[in-house]
């Protein structure tokens, strides 16, 4: 099939492109290159430098998607932190942005869009695991405009009858991830940390715990989730690995001496109840955070 990924030159997205060339489709990608790299992209696929907040960029962005069947929307500004400093330039970026692609997408008679939608939804709650039943409460400006990025797919299901599936991703690493700058996860820093020699950097105590989510299986509930049956009316499904680490776990499995710095505004833990993914996408994560750091320390020689 013919499909795009917006972000399609970011961490998740490049991913996804690359897989989705490997299975035979035909993928164009939609980016403007705010936060997404040159280096991730794949020379199989056609790319449009389109800003998806500019409004009155509707007929660049309807050339682009025209006759696909499927959009990924995985473009956003991410990352809470950066965005309680700039909730403007987020908000421009993450709200007008997805509006936009849902509007000229129903113009454009595209059958689906899977949103890539955030954990962060839930806010510091202390029920866990999470399900997608739980009330949602976003305490920050990307939380809140993740979020309100799920109530326009299900509302245009409703209004306009595109079909849209919404995807909450739960601490996404793994290969492709921004290794510091604004952009990086904590997985990321303290990799790009532990490369250079760095002591870890920690907020608070370290006794926080996160759901870690491998890239390859959030690509994998993406395609799954763009063909399934039992999706289309705006469903909120849980991709995460269904169990979660503590952040001082997390750096022991690294090694290196670790500082610790004054907590930030952020939920103490987090964890995905992942049994509607299972239900709806068939889906279940492959590969443990882990797993995937001791792969990597023996594949870059780290002791």
């Amino acid at each position: 099939m013919k499909c795009v990924v917006t972000g399609g030159a970011g961490f998740i997205g490049s991913n996804l492109v690359d897989r989705l060339l490997s299975e035979g489709n035909e993928v164009v990608v939609v980016d403007n290159f705010s936060s997404g790299k040159k280096e991730n992209c794949n020379k199989n696929a056609t790319y449009f430098d389109i800003d998806l907040s500019n409004t009155e960029k509707q007929s660049a962005i309807k050339d682009a998607i025209k006759s696909s069947e499927v959009i990924f929307h995985c473009a956003a500004l991410a990352r809470v932190q950066p965005s309680i400093i700039n909730p403007i330039k987020y908000e421009v970026n993450n709200t007008l942005g997805t509006i936009n692609i849902l509007k000229c997408a129903v113009d454009m008679k595209v059958r689906r869009i899977v949103y890539s939608a955030s954990s962060s939804a839930y806010g510091p709650t202390k029920k866990l695991p999470s399900k997608e039943s739980d009330i949602a409460n976003p305490v920050s400006p990307y939380a809140n405009q993740k979020y309100y990025g799920e109530l326009c797919c299900k509302m245009f299901s409703n209004i306009y009858s595109l079909e849209t599936v919404s995807l909450r991703y739960f601490n996404v690493f793994g290969e492709r991830q921004n290794l510091g700058g604004a952009y990086a996860t904590v997985v990321g820093i303290f990799i790009d940390q532990l490369l250079s020699n760095q002591q870890l950097t920690i907020n608070g105590d370290g006794k926080q715990r996160r759901d870690f989510t491998y890239v390859k299986d959030v690509v994998s509930a993406n395609i799954l989730a763009s063909k399934s049956s039992l999706v289309g009316k705006g469903e909120i499904i849980n991709i995460g690995s269904g169990k979660n680490i503590s952040i001082n776990t997390l750096a022991k499995s690294l090694g290196g001496s670790r500082k610790y710095l004054n907590p930030v505004n952020e939920p103490f833990a987090n964890l995905a109840d992942i049994k509607k993914a299972k239900k709806l996408l068939d889906w279940e994560p492959t590969l443990d955070i882990l797993d995937w750091i001791n792969d990597y320390k023996l594949l870059n020689g780290i002791k």
